[in-house]
């Protein structure tokens, strides 16, 4: 499959626990670069806070492990994908695999951006890229802005990306800051304040109709047409099947990551 298809699944709006939808992300683009389904996009929010860490990252706080929320220890993943620590709380995620794309990584994701800034401008959010490098041992996704990254006019960083390739095949996923926790935050990378225009011009509370927009846009972006499959039974067992390979134990840093 290419972005040239004109037919991408649309998997429906669902909230799970991380090491589910890591388990997803990973599995859907085994199955794409197999040949065995067409190009996905699909959107999901957490059904608890998460730490995500990128794949390769193995330096954060050590306080980190002792957060909690709500009297219950802070879960953890670990992400198919690189780049840095990312608190799913408060966010809404995005999730696409397709195929075909030609050129430098940077350029790929400007392309697959693209649909992001289309339908965030339509909500009366424009966004640009980043324009900073990652910055020494931040353990923190948001604190920087790279060429990967979406941001606000005051430079706020609003959607982070990151990518994993498989011959071809391309994953890509990210984080729309709508609602963070301010504690949560805090006590993880400390406090950081939304730019005045997100202060003035409140985000969408309607989730549904921002995935709606953000759907539509996607389709005008890619020149396809977005097909809504709602993941099987099937699906779901072999999902779950391996969700536990994603999740992390911070307690137990030598063990921390998915195997290959």
């Amino acid at each position: 499959m290419t972005s040239s298809d004109s037919y991408w699944r649309l998997i429906p709006l669902l909230a799970a626990p991380g090491g589910f939808h890591m388990a997803a992300d990973a599995w859907l683009l085994d199955q794409h670069r197999q040949g065995m389904m067409p190009p996905m996009l699909r959107f999901y929010t957490w059904s608890s806070p998460t730490l995500s860490l990128g794949y390769h990252q193995r330096r954060y706080p050590t306080h980190w492990r002792e957060i909690t929320w709500q009297g219950q220890p802070l879960s953890w993943v670990r992400r198919p994908t690189g780049g840095r620590a990312v608190l799913h709380e408060g966010d809404l995620t995005y999730s696409l695999v397709t195929s075909g794309w030609p050129g430098r990584r940077e350029a790929v994701y400007r392309q697959l951006c693209g649909f992001l800034q289309l339908g965030w401008q339509r909500l009366g959010v424009p966004l640009r890229f980043g324009d900073r490098p990652p910055s020494g041992h931040n353990p923190n996704c948001f604190a920087t802005a790279t060429a990967a990254d979406l941001v606000t006019p005051e430079g706020y960083k609003f959607i982070g990306s990151a990518q994993l390739w498989r011959r071809g095949a391309v994953l890509q996923h990210g984080s729309m800051q709508l609602i963070p926790n301010p504690v949560l935050q805090a006590q993880l990378f400390g406090s950081q304040e939304p730019p005045p225009s997100l202060l003035r011009d409140p985000l969408p509370k309607d989730i549904n109709h921002l995935v709606s927009t953000l759907t539509q846009a996607a389709e005008d972006a890619f020149g396809v047409r977005l097909q809504v499959q709602p993941f099987t039974p099937e699906e779901v067992a072999a999902i779950k099947a391996q969700a536990t390979t994603w999740r992390v134990d911070p307690h137990r840093p030598h063990s921390l990551g998915a195997k290959d």
